[in-house]
């Protein structure tokens, strides 16, 4: 059972590397619906990377505070294994919501769903004492 504090550091770790994967995919695909804004469309490729690294310092700004404040070499509630996990799952779920709702030419099969489930079984054995 966690403590008060540590509850409230799992939460905040959470909630980090959730804004943190919203950041880093649009930094990692959010480029490729540039064609359909106009004037994006003609922008060449230094300039794509260039905005791409500009969203990702905000990826940054969260996820390295998420693995400070959650990492228990620093009196937070995981350990690096655990925190990679997290952030694995976290950006799977942000990934698919992402992609479901702004690539409608992509399609959740059920082999993804599979493999999500695998996910989750990977956080239970990683979790487990």
């Amino acid at each position: 059972m966690l403590l008060k504090g540590e509850r409230m550091k799992s939460l905040t770790t959470i909630g980090l590397l959730i804004m943190s994967n919203i950041f880093m995919t649009f930094a990692w695909y959010g480029h490729l619906k540039f064609k359909e804004l106009g004037w994006f469309s003609k922008w060449g490729l230094p300039a794509i990377i260039l905005i791409s690294w500009m969203i990702a310092l905000f990826e940054y700004c969260f996820q390295v505070p998420a693995n400070r404040i959650g990492f228990d070499g620093n009196g937070g509630p995981f350990n690096l294994w655990q925190l990679k996990v997290l952030q694995e799952v976290i950006t799977l779920v942000v990934f698919t919501v992402f992609t479901t709702l702004l690539f409608k030419n992509e399609t959740l099969r059920w082999n993804h769903l599979v493999g999500f489930v695998f996910l989750i079984l990977a956080v239970y054995f990683i979790f487990r004492k």
